[in-house]
């Protein structure tokens, strides 16, 4: 594999390097990256870097092009991308800088199983779930909702779910943002949007789309693990989706409108697939309310996929999920850009903040947290592959450096069509059973396009965001059983 960058790129210390703004004429910030030497490699072989210098022409771009160790070439930004805008001085929201998978996110349920509990049950399981949790390209769930009722999730978010059943208010406390960002305007949402999203609400999707079944086999920091009720052996389970069909409509559409604006507002970028509105302008503001949009019917989406998850451990184990304490820890999205205040030169600023492919990691203390994580900081839940682990961390105050900003994964380093000819199906689960993990998935397809060996070492990135300070360690989960798209 040859190298594709051969850019400039200069060390800072050992887990951040910098792409000197001189680089390209037209930078207005340098742009860095958290990694190490070992996944710097790998990164290397990839568009990515150069995404990162194209960012960095953002007008009102803040500080840098930031980028996390799960670092991949993507649409516009490179996924793993935070880029902060000013309001104040020309800044520009981009919808490449948030992704077609508007609040593609995660959440993580505890339960009160040991593993040895349940271990002869694992399979059961992952039928059971695989039976009533939809999954795949096209699916479609049994919670149908009429286009009134699509339009109110739009605004309600998750708390549409709860108030319907499927759920309880603690879980909106324990969601970001509680489930719903304010601002969502139905109406900047298009008749073809609605109708990709009416029948895929409670859907868990394709692709790098997944529902759990985990251990914890490593403690990192007891105390915090504590506070959350959390402890070796434990059984947790992850629940990964986002806005299915009408989120990626929403970023296909604004994404090819907003090309008119470069012209109208005279923004040069190097790429058209950052294009871009200032943050003022009717076309940014119409966008900013679809992104919403999308973004509660994500949160909605995941809050029907925990009921569903929920209600078949119910018929496993003839028990309330109350009874096996099946609470959510919390859910935090990966695609969005938000308006947050963050210090600039010494100053409180409310900035646009775009994380594609990047976790929002708020510190012990901040007044956006609810009150039973203030002390600890924000749980930041990042998933590995099918055949590794995947981790628990909480934010930390150095994170300000990235706009309370980490990694979200591990990050591709096979694409889906290179997996596709590297793997064997039968091969790969049976190398999966013989570790104990159970697979379930709804084609052939997705098995081996999400081979473990098509993605980084989780180890490897959680290590460079912990040691860099912007989010540090809790606990570790490897999985039991895998549910995938």
């Amino acid at each position: 594999m040859s190298e594709v960058w051969q850019g400039a790129l200069r060390k800072i210390d050992e887990y951040r390097y910098c792409i000197p703004k001189s680089y390209k004429d037209g930078m207005r910030v340098d742009g860095i990256i958290y990694v190490d030497e070992k996944l710097l490699k790998d990164i290397r072989h990839d568009k990515a870097l150069e995404q990162v210098a194209n960012v960095a022409f953002l007008p009102g771009i803040v500080y840098a092009s930031l980028a996390m160790p799960d670092i991949h070439w993507g649409y516009g930004f490179p996924i793993g991308g935070v880029a902060a805008t000013d309001p104040e001085n020309g800044g520009v929201i981009s919808p490449g800088g948030v992704g077609f998978d508007i609040n593609c996110g995660i959440r993580l349920l505890k339960t009160n199983f040991q593993f040895e509990e349940i271990k002869e049950k694992i399979k059961d399981l992952v039928y059971a779930l695989f039976n009533n949790v939809p999954a795949g390209v096209g699916s479609k769930g049994d919670i149908r909702v009429s286009e009134r009722e699509e339009r109110e999730i739009m605004l309600k978010g998750a708390k549409w779910a709860v108030e319907k059943g499927f759920g309880i208010e603690d879980d909106l406390e324990c969601t970001e943002e509680k489930g719903a960002i304010p601002g969502a305007d139905p109406y900047a949402v298009s008749e073809r949007a609605y109708t990709r999203g009416k029948a895929q609400s409670g859907t868990l999707g394709s692709g790098n789309h997944f529902l759990e079944v985990q251990v914890i086999d490593k403690i990192f920091d007891q105390e915090i693990a504590d506070s959350f009720g959390l402890s070796e052996g434990q059984v947790t389970i992850m629940i990964h989706s986002g806005s299915r069909g009408l989120g990626y409509q929403v970023c296909d559409e604004y994404s090819r409108d907003m090309i008119k604006c470069l012209d109208k507002y005279k923004i040069t970028v190097p790429d058209r697939q950052l294009a871009c509105a200032p943050l003022e302008s009717p076309e940014a503001k119409a966008y900013i309310s679809a992104m919403r949009c999308a973004a509660n019917y994500a949160w909605n989406n995941r809050q029907c996929l925990m009921h569903l998850t929920r209600r078949t451990f119910e018929e496993i184990f003839r028990k309330s999920w109350q009874d096996m304490g099946m609470f959510l820890i919390y859910d935090v999205c990966h695609n969005i850009a938000k308006f947050e205040k963050h210090k600039v030169n010494g100053k409180e600023k409310t900035l646009c903040v775009h994380r594609k492919g990047a976790t929002r990691a708020f510190p012990p203390g901040h007044p956006d947290l609810p009150a039973r994580y203030k002390k600890t900081g924000q749980p930041v839940i990042i998933p590995g592959d099918m055949g590794r682990n995947s981790y628990l961390l909480v934010g930390t105050e150095k994170a300000a450096e990235t706009f309370y900003s980490t990694c979200h994964g591990a990050g591709r380093v096979k694409s889906r069509t290179a997996a596709t000819k590297a793997y064997d199906e039968g091969m790969l689960l049976r190398e999966l059973e013989s570790k104990g993990i159970f697979v379930k998935a709804s084609g052939r397809g997705t098995i081996v396009e999400e081979a473990p060996g098509a993605y980084k070492d989780v180890n490897d990135v959680v290590n460079v965001v912990h040691n860099a300070g912007i989010s540090k360690k809790v606990c570790r989960m490897r999985p039991l059983g895998v549910i995938k798209g």
